[in-house]
């Protein structure tokens, strides 16, 4: 048991926290009836009452799939979120992760209740960020999804493809994540790179000082570091590439190119 404490609090902690999240509301919605998704659901007009319940903006998320679903939905974030927590090179410090969930969930709570007029819990739009996200910068290496091995950058297509064989109504909402994941992509790497602008999604003090403050948070995990950014004295952890999975996360190499945004 100590051994199965040890490797949970040795979890990237946002990673770690996400999945624990979305595993306890889970199970306390469809096995033990302890929660109703009335009130941790997205609703607009709940936002604006008094007391507002801003709590639905962040526990919209937490709300898997039934059945199956409440183990691979969390098992995606958690191997997705690691991913893109330890060894993206976007993100040089864990603030700049959680600014990106901010962020990204916004965007897609934006596209679906603006744009698509659908949805209350956003989940799978979040999970399709992730992957997108953790698998762009893998362009050259071939990852594995089920019985097939396809190039890295397209699994999030292939989850859409096997979406429209067994869920076809989560589509939509997947495609939002692809989406916001890509603006996100534009406005934080592509715009200031490429395009010579500010970075409009720079991370804000005070989502470093949310992320330096709690105890629970401060946990050493492995840092990513950009090629070329910083001193060149932090050293970043990554994962070799395995092989013979049959889940979406057969991969963990990827180069350093850069691309100039789109597929």
């Amino acid at each position: 048991m100590s051994e199965l404490m040890d490797a949970y609090w040795a979890a990237p902690p946002l990673a770690r926290t996400m999945t624990t999240a979305i595993v306890i509301t889970s199970v306390s919605v469809y096995l033990l009836g302890w929660l109703s998704p009335f009130w941790i659901g997205f609703h607009e007009e709940r936002l604006f009452r008094f007391p507002p319940e801003i709590w639905r903006l962040v526990t919209n998320f937490f709300v898997s799939e039934p059945k199956i679903g409440i183990i691979m939905d969390p098992w995606f974030v958690y191997d997705y979120l690691k991913q893109v927590e330890v060894a993206n090179p976007k993100f040089s410090a864990k603030e700049d992760v959680l600014w990106y969930l901010i962020t990204v969930g916004s965007f897609i709570i934006f596209i679906n209740r603006a744009i698509i007029g659908s949805g209350g819990f956003f989940l799978n739009g979040l999970i399709m960020a992730l992957c997108y996200t953790a698998t762009q910068d893998q362009r050259g290496t071939r990852a594995g999804f089920f019985f097939f091995t396809v190039p890295a950058q397209t699994i999030p297509y292939c989850m859409i493809a096997m979406s429209f064989l067994m869920r076809p109504w989560i589509i939509p909402m997947q495609i939002s994540g692809i989406v916001a994941a890509h603006l996100h992509d534009f406005l934080w790497r592509i715009w200031p790179e490429f395009g010579g602008g500010p970075r409009l999604l720079a991370t804000p003090k005070f989502v470093s000082y949310l992320v330096q403050t709690p105890a629970a948070l401060n946990r050493g995990y492995g840092t990513a570091f950009r090629p070329g950014a910083g001193s060149g004295t932090g050293t970043g952890r990554t994962t070799g590439a395995s092989t013979g999975s049959v889940l979406p996360d057969s991969w963990r190499t990827r180069g350093t190119g850069r691309r100039l945004g789109g597929d």
